[in-house]
C-alpha cells in the first residue's frame, strides 16, 4: 500500500484529499495553522531579539527600559546575523532528516516541539546561558520545519500539475504573512513594555498553538506526508550515527576545556558559526558544479544560477540587517522619535511593516507582471534580479539620510524606517519569487529535491558576511556609520547593474530556462 503512492499523489477519498478549505484540502487548514502560529512565534522572538540585545547597553538610548543583556551594537549585529544564518543553514539537514529518518510529519512535529522548548528556556532568568541556548533551540526547530512543512503542502495535491496547487501555496504564504504581521504588535508589546521574559513566554504560547493545530489535524493531511521517502538502510544508519558522535563529543571536549581554562568568549562560538554559514553554501554549489554525472546543459545552467545565488547572498546581507542595524537605529530614543502623530508605540513593531508591505504589494506585484506579459513587456528573470539588488542598494541609500540628520542631534521621524522597509519590501517581491522559481527551473534532476534548501543557503551566506564584517575582532566594521551604509547601498546597485550588464552571457548559459 505505501510503495504505491507516488510523490505529489494523493488517492481519491483518502485525507487530505477533500475540498473544505477555499476549495482545498482541508489538510492545508491544518497546515496553515501550523505555519501561522510558528511564524507567530520565531517573528515575535525575532522582533525582540535586537532591542533585548542592546537594552541597557551603550547603543540602546537612554529611555530603554533595561533588563536586556546590554550588549554594544557591533556584537548584537553579529548574534543576530548568525541566528539567521543558522536558521537557513539547518534547513539543509531538516530537509535531509525529513527524506531519510522521519518523513516530512514526524520531523515537523519534533521541530514545533523544539521549538516550543527554546521559547520557554529564552523564558527563563539568567542572562546569557539559557538565553543563548534557547536560541540555538529555536534555530535547530525552525531549520527543522521549514523545509518539511512546505513539502508536506506539496503532499495535498495530485502532483504539480494539480490547478489548485499554485492558490494552496499562496494561502499557506498568507498564513506566514499573518503571523509574522500580528507577532510584533503583542509579542512585541508584552516583552518591551510588561517583560523580556514573558513576551519570550508568549512566543512559547504561540508555539503550542500551532503543535496543538497540528496534531489535532493530522488526520486531514496526505498519507504520504507519514512516509519516509528514502529510508536510510541499516548501514547508513549506524554510519552517520557514529559520525555524528563523535563530532558531538569533539566539539564538548574541545569546548568544555577551552571553557574550563577560562579562555571561552561569544566569539569561540560566533566565528566557526560564520566560517560555516560562507563554507558550506560555497562548498555545496561546488560540489554539484563539479558533478560529472551532469549533462552539459545541466552544467551550463548551474554557472548561470552560481551568478543568481551570488546575487542573492548580496541582497540579504543588506535586506536582513532590517532586523539588526536599522531596528537599532529606530530603538534608539536619541536617534528616531519614539512616536508618531501623537500616539506611542513599541520600537519591535517596526517588523511588522515587511509582512504588511507584502500583504498589500504582493497581489498588485502579481497583477502587474501579468499585465505586462499580456503587453509583451514583463521583465525576465534577470532583470526582475537586478531591479531587486537595485532596490535594496537605494534602500540603504535612503537610510543615509536619517543617519545624517540624527547626527546632528536630531531625532528623526519613524516615517524614515517605514520608507526603508517599504523600499526593501518591493526589492524583495522582486528578487525572491523569481529566486525561488529560476531555483527549481534550473535544478540538475540528480539535485531537484535539494536545490530549495541550496537557495536558502543564499541567505546563509549573505548573513554570514554580515556578521564576519560587524565582529570587532575580525573585520570591526561599524555597518552603522555612514561610510558603512554607503559602502553597501553602492555595492548592492553594483551588482544590480553587473548583473543587467551580463545579462546575455547569463541568458546563454541559462538555456531554455526563461
Amino acid at each position: 500500500m505505501a510503495s504505491s503512492l507516488t510523490k505529489g499523489s494523493v488517492t481519491p477519498g483518502t485525507p487530505g484529499s477533500d475540498k473544505a478549505f477555499f476549495g482545498h484540502p482541508r489538510g492545508l487548514a491544518t497546515l496553515f495553522m501550523t505555519e501561522m502560529w510558528e511564524r507567530f512565534s520565531y517573528y515575535g522572538m525575532k522582533a525582540l531579539l535586537t532591542v533585548y540585545l542592546l537594552s541597557g547597553g551603550p547603543d540602546a538610548g537612554k529611555g530603554s527600559m533595561g533588563g536586556g543583556l546590554a550588549m554594544d551594537l557591533a556584537t548584537t549585529t553579529v548574534i543576530v546575523s548568525v541566528y539567521s544564518a543558522m536558521v537557513y543553514l539547518l534547513a539543509m539537514p531538516g530537509g535531509w532528516l525529513g527524506d531519510r529518518v522521519w518523513g516530512p510529519r514526524k520531523t515537523v512535529a519534533i521541530a514545533a516541539v523544539t521549538i516550543m522548548c527554546g521559547h520557554l528556556v529564552l523564558a527563563l532568568p539568567g542572562g546569557q546561558a539559557p538565553f543563548f541556548a534557547g536560541l540555538a533551540l529555536v534555530a535547530a526547530g525552525s531549520g527543522l520545519l521549514k523545509a518539511n512543512i512546505s513539502t508536506m503542502v506539496g503532499h495535498l495535491y495530485d502532483g504539480p500539475d494539480d490547478p489548485r496547487r499554485d492558490g494552496g501555496f499562496t494561502i499557506f504564504y498568507m498564513g506566514i504573512n499573518a503571523g509574522a504581521f500580528f507577532a510584533p504588535l503583542a509579542i512585541g508589546t508584552v516583552g518591551q513594555e510588561v517583560s523580556w521574559h514573558l513576551g519570550f513566554g508568549m512566543a512559547a504560547v504561540g508555539m503550542a498553538i500551532g503543535l496543538a493545530a497540528f496534531l489535532l489535524g493530522t488526520r486531514n493531511l496526505s498519507p504520504q506526508s507519514n512516509l519516509v521517502p528514502k529510508p536510510l538502510a541499516a548501514e547508513e544508519r549506524a554510519a552517520w550515527l557514529r559520525k555524528g558522535l563523535f563530532w558531538v563529543i569533539a566539539a564538548t571536549v574541545f569546548y568544555g576545556v577551552v571553557g574550563f581554562t577560562g579562555h571561552f568568549t561569544l566569539n569561540w562560538a560566533m566565528i566557526p558559526l560564520t566560517v560555516i554559514g560562507l563554507v558550506v553554501p560555497a562548498g555545496v554549489l561546488l560540489r554539484i558544479k563539479r558533478d560529472k554525472e551532469l549533462t552539459t546543459a545541466e552544467q551550463s545552467k548551474m554557472s548561470g544560477y552560481i551568478w543568481f545565488f551570488v546575487a542573492a547572498a548580496v541582497f540579504w546581507m543588506i535586506y536582513d540587517q532590517g532586523a539588526s542595524t536599522v531596528q537599532a537605529f529606530g530603538s534608539n530614543d536619541q536617534k528616531t522619535a519614539g512616536s508618531l502623530l501623537g500616539f506611542d508605540f513599541p520600537t519591535s513593531w517596526y517588523q511588522s511593516l515587511n509582512p504588511l508591505f507584502i500583504m498589500a504589494l504582493a497581489p498588485v506585484f502579481a497583477w502587474l507582471w501579468v499585465w505586462l506579459n499580456r503587453k509583451g513587456k514583463e521583465p525576465g528573470t534577470i532583470v526582475k534580479f537586478a531591479m531587486g539588488l537595485v532596490l535594496v542598494g537605494v534602500s540603504f541609500f535612503f537610510f543615509l539620510v536619517p543617519i545624517a540628520m540624527a547626527a546632528n542631534g536630531t531625532a528623526v521621524s519613524p516615517m524614515w524606517l517605514v520608507g526603508i522597509y517599504f523600499i526593501q519590501t518591493v526589492g524583495e517581491l522582486c528578487l525572491s519569487p523569481v529566486g525561488l522559481s529560476v531555483t527549481t527551473k534550473m535544478a540538475p534532476a540528480k539535485y531537484a529535491s535539494q536545490m530549495m534548501g541550496v537557495w536558502f543557503l543564499a541567505v546563509t551566506a549573505g548573513d554570514s558576511i554580515t556578521g564576519l564584517l560587524s565582529n570587532p575582532a575580525i573585520a570591526g566594521v561599524d555597518l552603522s556609520g555612514t561610510s558603512a551604509v554607503f559602502g553597501e547601498a553602492a555595492l548592492a546597485v553594483l551588482a544590480g547593474f553587473a548583473v543587467w550588464m551580463y545579462r546575455r552571457k547569463v541568458k546563454s548559459l541559462m538555456g531554455d530556462v526563461r
